[in-house]
């Protein structure tokens, strides 16, 4: 049986999603909504879907999960009213803004018996999950060090609304940091302590996208950021998250252990390449994909949640896990802000690994 769906926010993320009911076999989405109604009718239009105002959508009883899309500051509001409307609710990243907002809503979600996750869900794609495999079976042997690099100059040259990306809640760590950090969770662990660094280089920016060329930015977030963790199985990890640079040569995710070095795809994405080289080779060596979803599948983490509340389950792309990835994040902010090493007060359990063998638009055997 399919689970309902409805989407709230209609900006240019969900058109991938509201694909996502013809991909995965536990999904039905029904309907959109967004403060821009016309936005919203416009994207119901084009899926032949039903356009709801904010409020009609969460009063509807036949959606089951409301998956939120809306702009980051807005996260922690619409995932709290979806709870409080009786609805499992899956948002988009980051969790929220601050570890108080993520706190609350796990709360809210325990105290009404819901569910509550978040992307990004790229750590289920093949790519990712083939290195999950390959460091569960210790083929590289216990994991030492990782690096993790996202090297950018940022979005106003591309987005047609990049201003959030530079006001408070947004920089590199808060947009891209969750699909690097909650990959390196999801294969190595949970993290115990972090240290870092941060800085604004250019404190305007200067639109050059459409439709708002010319318009400046005042960037109030930090745009480079550097962080040491330290994971709770002892495995050292370098971060840079950077809007800052004009191009480098830094491999975006690498792990390494005591037998070997895994070279590990871009973790915005959900395919490969996947390379092994082993302390004994001289090469690098091609790793073929062990998993399903190489292609881009936005709407897997949403697909998993619905299985697990039908089968009863734990649910991959969870709030623990978003949780846990919000508090490194903040933390390392924290630690640049008060000049010292901070222990994280948050954990997670690795997610399970997705089944060898799916059938397409399956997530479960």
């Amino acid at each position: 049986m399919r689970t309902i769906i409805g989407i709230v926010g209609c900006g240019n993320i969900s058109g991938i999603y509201l694909k996502s009911d013809q991909v995965f076999e536990d999904l039905h989405i029904v309907g959109c909504a967004d403060v821009d109604q016309a936005r919203a009718a416009a994207r119901a239009a084009e899926y032949n879907i039903r356009a709801y105002s904010v409020a009609e959508l969460l009063a509807d009883p036949a959606i089951k999960i409301v998956v939120n899309l809306t702009i980051p500051a807005a996260h922690a509001e619409v995932a709290t009213a979806a709870l409080q409307a009786g609805k499992a609710t899956y948002s988009e990243k980051p969790f929220a803004l601050t570890r108080e907002d993520g706190r609350k809503l796990l709360d809210l979600a325990a105290g009404k018996g819901l569910r509550i996750g978040c992307a990004p869900d790229t750590f289920l794609g093949g790519g990712l999950q083939t290195c999950r495999k390959l460091v569960d079976e210790g083929v590289i042997g216990e994991p030492v060090a990782a690096t993790a690099f996202m090297m950018s100059h940022g979005h106003e040259s591309w987005h047609p609304n990049p201003e959030f990306y530079y006001q408070r809640g947004g920089g590199p760590m808060f947009d891209m940091g969750p699909y690097y950090l909650t990959a390196l969770v999801a294969i190595i662990g949970p993290v115990k302590r972090v240290s870092g660094m941060t800085r604004i280089t250019f404190a305007e920016r200067t639109v050059t996208s459409q439709p708002k060329f010319g318009q400046t930015i005042r960037v109030e977030a930090p745009t480079h950021v550097t962080g040491l963790l330290e994971f709770a199985n002892g495995a050292i990890g370098t971060l840079i998250q950077t809007f800052d640079v004009w191009a480098a040569n830094l491999p975006r995710l690498e792990i390494h252990g005591t037998e070997g070095s895994l070279s590990l795809p871009d973790p915005n994405t959900f395919g490969g390449p996947v390379r092994v080289r082993l302390k004994d080779k001289r090469e690098w060596e091609d790793v073929p994909l062990s998993h399903i979803y190489t292609e881009n599948s936005r709407g897997l983490g949403v697909a998993d949640m619905a299985a697990a509340m039908r089968l009863g389950r734990a649910h991959r792309a969870n709030g623990e896990l978003a949780f846990h990835v919000l508090d490194i994040m903040q933390a390392v902010h924290e630690a640049s802000d008060l000049g010292k090493t901070l222990d994280l007060t948050s954990t997670c359990e690795r997610p399970a690994m997705l089944p060898l063998g799916l059938a397409p638009g399956a997530v479960d055997l």
